[in-house]
């Protein structure tokens, strides 16, 4: 741990970029997914007061249901439409472009937002919420990719996983933000919901002044002496010959500069594996348990047999001690390696979920069983930060090279988007029909995952992409065969013998 704080503290404009792109990427989502649960009653009391004065009546209650579901469903819309767009346009326009894009469409949300309740109008609502939901579904993506891009090999465990420390740090903040000593009363509630594009103003303040990502310019532009230049802005004066030689190496062996297509990435024998894990992953981070926690934390603790008044503070409890794990991670990633993080924290994970389930079958016979659940709630919340959550987001950028790495993380992102709506809509019925059951689907899930990570994925921990391509060729072609920069420059060189 000590080792990698000195290599952090060397590189210090790669922990600025580390920050600016965590407040106008994650931070974003993860505000956003935690001060809305604060702002639903002030939001619900607004539309039976708009709908009083345009039809002289009030709202009916379903039609106030259906209004508030939509309030909260269209951001899931738009992220979901934000993901399947943001592969093409990183391709097309570049990562920082495109951060920097999703960022301004993050402001302009916020002035439809603010201004929504002086308009009395709830359609800005709806079109602010779309909007932000656009802009965090391309910059959640872009994220981590960008990160990936301009670490150095040592340190790209660690800056990857830091996404997940910002998303964390953007629920904490919301609700932070949302009590109502804050931003969370009637008056200031517009505030809230426009807060995001104060944080979105500092990306755009101070990352222009950036460059794009060394491999970006290598690999699609080919523009070397860019690179070059590139790496000293993150990484310092002196030479980068290992890095550069690595990209050099990687860009041999594509086939060509332009970005694979979704269709192209899904029939690439070469990558089939890596579209395996990536999908075992994405599933795995929906139906773990823990976006149901995350979406239903005030339903969760109440089940356990907690006091309305206490739920808040107990539920800001749960976001500060899966905020403190993920710091964590980012700090021993490289030392144990992204494989043994993901396996070992499924199986605590399911545990944990076991005795979740096992402490709210036995609540009614005995009194302290409430305080044991809670404690097993932040158990699996701190495992699942120390672990699972920033090696996902590492796994996801290492396993593709840089013309696959778009489409991948587009269809990462649309799974995760759609698990949300999903897990939203199923885990209600699932509580109030199998009750503390539940958990125990699950628990199933992480176990028979944690079982093809141990078996199947190969460990990432400082190798370089290519080097991480041929280890998932021994699973796509399962012979020995020649490594794909080898084969790719014995090809070359018959080519140029023929000619």
């Amino acid at each position: 741990m000590a080792v990698i704080f000195w290599d952090v503290i060397q590189y210090q404009r790669l922990l600025l970029m580390v920050v600016i792109l965590g407040i106008g990427g994650s931070l974003q989502v993860g505000f956003q997914g935690s001060m809305i649960t604060y702002a639903s009653l002030h939001i619900k009391e607004f539309i039976n007061e708009t709908w009083l004065e345009r039809f002289g009546h009030s709202v009916h209650p379903s039609t106030l249901t259906l209004l508030w579901s939509s309030v909260v469903s269209i951001f899931g819309l738009g992220g979901l439409l934000g993901s399947m767009s943001s592969g093409c346009l990183a391709a097309k326009y570049g990562k920082k472009n495109c951060f920097l894009g999703s960022n301004m469409l993050m402001v302009a949300s916020a002035f439809l937002l603010g201004f929504s309740k002086m308009a009395r109008s709830v359609e800005l609502i709806l079109v602010g919420r779309f909007l932000c939901g656009i802009s965090t579904g391309v910059c959640i993506l872009l994220h981590p990719q960008y990160l990936g891009e301009v670490s150095p090999k040592k340190l790209r465990g660690f800056t990857t996983s830091t996404a997940s420390m910002f998303w964390c740090l953007g629920k904490v903040l919301g609700q932070v933000m949302g009590l109502r000593e804050l931003l969370g009363s009637g008056a200031l509630w517009p505030m809230l919901l426009a807060f995001s594009g104060a944080t979105a103003v500092v990306p755009l303040l101070v990352l222009p002044f950036f460059p794009e990502s060394p491999p970006h310019l290598l690999l699609h532009r080919g523009d070397e002496e860019g690179c070059v230049k590139a790496m000293k802005t993150f990484w310092g004066e002196k030479p980068h010959w290992a890095e550069l030689d690595d990209l050099q190496k990687e860009q041999a062996a594509l086939n060509s500069t332009q970005s694979k297509s979704l269709l192209e990435l899904v029939k690439e024998p070469s990558l089939r594996w890596q579209l395996y894990m990536l999908l075992v992953l994405a599933v795995t981070t929906q139906l773990s348990g823990i976006q149901a926690i995350y979406s239903y934390t005030f339903e969760v603790i109440q089940a356990t047999g907690f006091h309305l008044e206490q739920i808040p503070y107990l539920a800001l409890g749960v976001s500060l001690c899966e905020f403190l794990s993920t710091i964590l991670c980012s700090f021993i990633i490289e030392r144990f390696g992204r494989k043994m993080l993901l396996w070992a924290g499924y199986a605590l994970m399911g545990t944990m979920l076991a005795g979740i389930t096992l402490s709210l079958s036995l609540q009614p016979w005995f009194s302290w069983m409430p305080y044991c659940c809670l404690s097993l709630i932040f158990c699996f919340v701190f495992v699942f930060g120390l672990g699972p959550a920033g090696a996902t987001v590492s796994l996801r950028m290492e396993m593709f090279d840089q013309s696959s790495r778009a489409p991948a993380f587009a269809i990462s992102g649309t799974l995760s988007w759609a698990g949300v709506f999903v897990i939203g809509m199923v885990f209600p019925l699932m509580l109030e029909n199998v009750r503390q059951f539940s958990f125990l689907i699950f628990m199933g899930i992480l176990y028979t995952s944690g079982f093809i990570v141990y078996f199947f994925l190969p460990e990432t921990k400082k190798k370089s992409i290519l080097e991480i391509q041929e280890e998932f060729d021994k699973l796509n072609f399962k012979k020995k065969q020649i490594p794909v920069l080898d084969a790719k420059l014995t090809k070359d060189h018959e080519l140029c013998t023929k000619l």
